[in-house]
């Protein structure tokens, strides 16, 4: 099973979830699409498997310095543009374990998860 994590290289949350696969002798791929970009079938696809409210990371910088007029009637076609445009909008990190996807990163949900 390839494992991929995808997020931005200096995220400290990122640092935390890479660290822990580090330890955990967990081979996987990292993602960073901050550098290399994301496609919108992808995050189309996550929306659909956890739902855009779950990766659209509303307590980050980015989206709180967005204008009212942006915000307003967030729907899972807008949050998709907006994290196209300005993939920070992601919640990091977005692990795909080849069938699943866990987003976020807590060390007892990786412990269950992650085999």
């Amino acid at each position: 099973m390839a494992i991929t994590i995808y997020g931005i290289k200096n995220c400290d949350t990122m640092k935390k979830a890479r660290a822990w696969l580090d330890s955990h002798g967990v081979a996987y791929s990292f993602h960073d699409y901050k550098a290399e970009g994301i496609d919108k079938a992808r995050l189309q696809r996550w929306a659909k498997e956890i739902g855009w409210e779950t990766l659209l990371n509303r307590a980050g910088t980015t989206f709180r310095k967005l204008d009212d007029a942006a915000k307003e009637g967030l729907n899972e076609s807008k949050a998709i543009a907006l994290m196209l445009e300005q993939p920070s909008m992601i919640k990091r990190p977005v692990l795909d374990l080849g069938g699943k996807l866990v987003v976020g990163f807590k060390p007892e949900i990786y412990a269950k998860d992650v085999k």
